[in-house]
C-alpha cells in the first residue's frame, strides 16, 4: 500500500467529514438534524470503502480522483461557481431546519436518500469502466476513447450520475430552497461539458467520430 497516497486521502476524507459537518450542524444550530446525519452516512461511508477498494485495486485512479487543480481559466471559474453553490446550499438547508421553513416532508429525504445510493452506484460503475477519470480536464498519455457500456449510450455518464447526487443531496437534507440552489448544477455541469469536449475534440483520437455515433451527452433522448 503506498504510505502516502492512503495518508493523503485520510486528510482529505476527514476534512471533508469536518468542513460539511460544520456547514451544515452551526446553521442548524443544533447537532439533532437527523436529515444532516443521514447525508452524512450515506455520503462518507460509501466514499470511505470506495477508496479503499480503490486504493487497493487502482492507486492511479484514486490518485487521480484527489487531485483537484484545474489548470484552464475557464474551468477554474467553474470550480468557483461550484464551490459556492454547494456552499450556499448546505448554508441553507442548515437554516431551514433552525427556523422550520420551507422544509419537505421525513418520506422525501428517505426517498432521496435511496436515489443518491443508486447515483452513487452508478458513480462507481463509470469508475470501473474508464480507468482515465480524473477530476480535473485533459487527456492522458495512452488514452483512448470509452464506447462501451454507459458510454455507448451516453458521453457523461460520470456527469449523469452527479447530476443525480447532486440534485438529490439537498432532498435528502429536506430543504426546498437548498434545492432551488442546487439547480444552478445545470447550467454549470454544461459549461463544464463544453470546455471538456473541446479538449477531446482536439487531443484525443476518436472523440469525434465518437460524438456522431453518441449522439446524448447526459440523458438519453433529452441531453
Amino acid at each position: 500500500m503506498d504510505g502516502k497516497l492512503f495518508a493523503q486521502a485520510m486528510i482529505k476524507f476527514v476534512f471533508g467529514v469536518l468542513l460539511l459537518g460544520a456547514l451544515l450542524f452551526l446553521p442548524a444550530g443544533t447537532f439533532a438534524y437527523p436529515q444532516g446525519w443521514l447525508f452524512l452516512g450515506i455520503l462518507f461511508i460509501p466514499m470511505f470503502f470506495a477508496g479503499l477498494v480503490m486504493m487497493r485495486k487502482d492507486p492511479d485512479l484514486l490518485r487521480k480522483r484527489l487531485n483537484a487543480k484545474e489548470e484552464q481559466g475557464d474551468q477554474k471559474t467553474v470550480i468557483l461557481l461550484s464551490g459556492l453553490m454547494f456552499l450556499a446550499a448546505f448554508l441553507a438547508a442548515g437554516l431551514c431546519f433552525r427556523f422550520g421553513r420551507f422544509l419537505l416532508p421525513v418520506w422525501v429525504s428517505r426517498a432521496a436518500a435511496a436515489v443518491f445510493l443508486l447515483a452513487y452506484a452508478l458513480y462507481g460503475e463509470v469508475l470501473r469502466e474508464n480507468k482515465y477519470l480524473s477530476r480535473t480536464i485533459g487527456v492522458q498519455e495512452g488514452q483512448k476513447v470509452i464506447d462501451t457500456g454507459l458510454y455507448g449510450v451516453i458521453r457523461h455518464p460520470m456527469y449523469m450520475s452527479t447530476l443525480l447526487l447532486f440534485l438529490a443531496m439537498p432532498l435528502v437534507l429536506g430543504s426546498v430552497i437548498s434545492f432551488v440552489i442546487m439547480l444552478l448544477y445545470i447550467p454549470i455541469i454544461g459549461k463544464r461539458m463544453r470546455g471538456e469536449e473541446r479538449v477531446l475534440e482536439d487531443e484525443l483520437d476518436g472523440y469525434r467520430e465518437y460524438k456522431q455515433r453518441v449522439k446524448y451527452k447526459v440523458i438519453p433522448y433529452i441531453w
